[in-house]
């Protein structure tokens, strides 16, 4: 059956980056999009923090960076800093971009390994640009100096105001012909034939018929779940937090929003601190096993920078996935699809490759099951890689001052992720499993980051000239410390590009 009316149940930052994304469907084609959503129903709003790939999806769209930033109060982010995870007292950041570079056709921490054993004390941050500028509250994009060889890219994604986001992409999408409808759905009706959804009633009793349908309810997964009873994988025994408490707050000591996220290790979970242009974004993730609700806001507001704007925001949730993420003809995204710990600023990321993974697949002339199977496929292998590295986090530790951690310092792990931490003991390799997100460097980071050391390296790096090689690792640095040391520091940078819009 032809698709000539798509309906997206939900809004939110899921909702409407699907409906600003589909949108440009509309010219050209047979096609009606409707978006749904109600007023009465709050979104979750907690995702407020961006990787890379984020920054391609605006400007797919066609959106300007400086108009979007001063929209949603946006900052920018060169990586998140992790404190107490390895150990209490330990700090490192996990950087966007590459440490060094390739070296004959080795990677760069091999090189470094090798000189790090012939005395060589400096660090392996001091070789990668953003966290250099991290530690330092600069920031510049890459746009801002003339391109040199000798300076490198610098990789960035964002921080925003998720509720402003959505906002701001509504109007984008209703430009673009997408028509919203308030309402709450009251039911949904199935073909009896195909058991695909064919219409959904509102209680106002209005009846939306449908040929397509996005999934964009939240945990609930109103069509996904409720509807075609999908079912879900439960990864909580590997992920066990399973609470959140949001609270934003304002920034009263009168300092810059640092570019970048921070992620605080606590005794059963986990602290956010999103820095936005007019406030600071903070939530507390917990194994609800563990601490209680109220000792989870205690630890919470205790630590946070400034006075609360808004009553404390509790949630559940349930680490996993649907089954399926494409049903018939319902495709899940956001939390409809599954959760995801905020842990590497994931949430947005994994709706924006849900929508690119669609837009690739989806074709007019109807569904097909090769455009369900391909899309399952390929969504579950990224949630499986994400899933990996977000144990890692939690695995990799000496901590044993409570519970929680005992658990999960000594928790089996899936296969995939043993792998991955025993071959880069044995000889710091790191193997990327196809397109997985993320990068050799993301893993570098990590592991060493929380105490795995390399205990051998690549030998090809010890076939290296050590003069040579030293007077190129010591020109990598010094363009690094010159490009950091030029740059404006990022509330300076903020302030003159890209300064926040008065509500």
């Amino acid at each position: 059956m032809a698709i000539r009316k798509i309906v997206i149940v939900g809004g939110g930052t899921a909702g409407w980056m699907a409906g600003a994304a589909l949108s440009r469907l509309i010219k050209g084609n047979d096609l009606s999009i409707t978006l749904v959503e109600s007023e009465m129903i709050g979104t979750v709003g907690v995702g407020e923090a961006t990787i890379p790939p984020f920054v391609g999806f605006n400007d797919m769209l066609g959106i300007k960076e400086r108009e979007l930033l001063s929209e949603i109060s946006g900052t920018f982010k060169l990586g998140i800093q992790f404190e107490n995870w390895g150990k209490k007292g330990d700090s490192y950041i996990h950087p966007f971009g590459a440490y060094g570079y390739s070296m004959g056709g080795i990677s760069f921490h091999q090189v470094w390994h090798k000189f790090k054993e012939s005395g060589d004390n400096r660090p392996l941050q001091v070789f990668n640009l953003e966290t250099m500028a991290a530690y330092f509250g600069k920031f510049a994009r890459t746009a801002d100096y003339k391109k040199r060889e000798d300076l490198p890219p610098i990789n960035y994604a964002y921080h925003l105001d998720a509720g402003k986001y959505a906002q701001y992409l509504r109007k984008y999408a209703e430009m673009n012909g997408v028509v919203r409808q308030e309402g709450k759905v009251d039911d949904v009706a199935l073909d009896g034939e195909s058991g695909f959804v064919k219409s959904i009633r509102l209680e106002s009793g209005q009846v939306l018929e449908g040929d397509f349908f996005v999934d964009c309810t939240g945990f609930r997964g109103l069509l996904i779940e409720q509807a075609l009873k999908t079912g879900y994988e439960d990864w909580s025994h590997w992920l066990p937090c399973n609470r959140a408490v949001a609270l934003p707050c304002a920034r009263e000591d009168g300092s810059p929003p640092p570019p970048f996220t921070r992620a605080i290790a606590h005794s059963a979970g986990w602290q956010w601190q999103v820095p936005l242009q007019h406030r600071n974004g903070n939530g507390h993730v917990y194994c609800s096993e563990h601490m209680s609700d109220d000792e989870a806001h205690h630890i919470l507001v205790n630590n946070i920078a400034g006075k609360p704007q808004a009553d404390p925001n509790f949630l559940r949730f349930l680490t996993g996935h649907r089954k399926k993420f494409w049903n018939k003809n319902v495709v899940a995204l956001g939390l409809s699809a599954g959760f995801m710990e905020p842990l590497e600023s994931t949430s947005i990321h994994l709706i924006n490759t849900g929508i690119d993974k669609l837009i690739s697949l989806l074709s007019l002339d109807g569904v097909q099951q090769v455009h369900e199977d391909t899309f399952n496929r390929l969504t579950l292998r990224e949630y499986i890689r994400i899933r990996d590295f977000l144990i890692l986090h939690y695995n990799a530790t000496t901590r044993d001052d409570s519970d929680f951690w005992n658990y999960v310092r000594t928790m089996s792990v899936p296969d995939t992720l043993t792998e991955k931490i025993e071959i880069f003991k044995a000889n710091g390799q790191i193997f990327r499993e196809e397109d997985e997100l993320f990068t050799e460097s993301s893993w570098t980071a990590v592991m060493m980051g929380q105490g795995i050391a390399m205990n051998g390296r690549n030998p090809m790096a010890d076939t290296f000239n050590l003069m040579e090689t030293k007077k190129e690792l010591d020109e990598m640095e010094q363009s690094i410390r010159y490009l950091v040391q030029h740059m404006p520091g990022h509330g300076d940078y903020l302030a003159k590009y890209c300064p926040a819009r008065a509500a």
